[in-house]
């Protein structure tokens, strides 16, 4: 779930969104097809201090040798993230906030066929998608968490990433204290829309604008 984003915002637009200072190496902006280990803008906290900073997109759990040594890890389900080793400190200690402009699903297609949406808030603002992150030698490495989907998504896909409102951005970051769990649920009806996009972006060398535009479908 969750496998592809886009970011279209600018560095500059997201810090002052969330408050944050920007760090330095950030990954290119825009980008219409964003996969799994490449690099992501992430916000963090630092003793109230947000942090724009960069992160390789799939956790490493500190155990791995190498960065494939094991699964990649770019989803935590919310149901378990507590209990396995991969996630329970980080979702204590490192959570974090990756803003995106979107996210692709699948559904499925006649004859075996991946039919490809894509998913933006209604109101067009950037998602925060609540994630968490983890150290593995000198790479900082970010998972989003999931959810059971809402009713956002359905005919669509069964799980939907935890796309946090402005007003529980300080909860989920750790500066308004504990109880970020009671956060875990799916986006309202109507807060998200989604539409059919190109099968073009099945493939993840795919890139540009067009990428996101809707086709008309029988």
């Amino acid at each position: 779930m969750c496998g592809r984003i886009t970011i279209t915002d600018p560095h500059a637009a997201l810090a002052a969104l969330f408050d944050a200072v920007t760090g330095n190496d950030l990954p290119e902006s825009p980008r219409f097809n964003i996969c799994p280990t490449d690099p992501v803008a992430v916000v963090t906290s630092d003793n109230g201090t947000r942090r724009l900073r960069p992160m390789r997109w799939g956790l490493i759990p500190a155990w791995y040798k190498s960065p494939t040594d094991g699964p990649l890890i770019i989803n935590a389900r919310s149901d378990t993230v507590a209990q396995k080793p991969a996630f329970r400190e980080a979702i204590r200690q490192r959570r974090c906030i990756l803003p995106a402009s979107g996210f692709y699903e699948w559904s499925a297609g006649p004859g075996n066929t991946r039919l490809p949406w894509y998913i933006t808030r209604s109101d067009g603002a950037p998602m925060a998608f609540g994630a968490l992150w983890s150290h593995w030698g000198e790479i900082d490495t970010v998972a989003t968490v999931t959810l059971d989907g809402g009713p956002n998504m359905e005919g669509i896909h069964d799980r939907e990433p935890l796309i946090l409102d402005p007003a529980d951005w300080p909860l989920w970051l750790g500066e308004a204290g504990h109880g970020a769990a009671t956060l875990m649920k799916p986006t309202a009806k109507g807060v998200l829309r989604a539409y059919r996009v190109d099968p073009a972006v099945n493939s993840n060398r795919a890139s540009g604008q067009q990428l996101i535009e809707p086709i008309a479908v029988a």
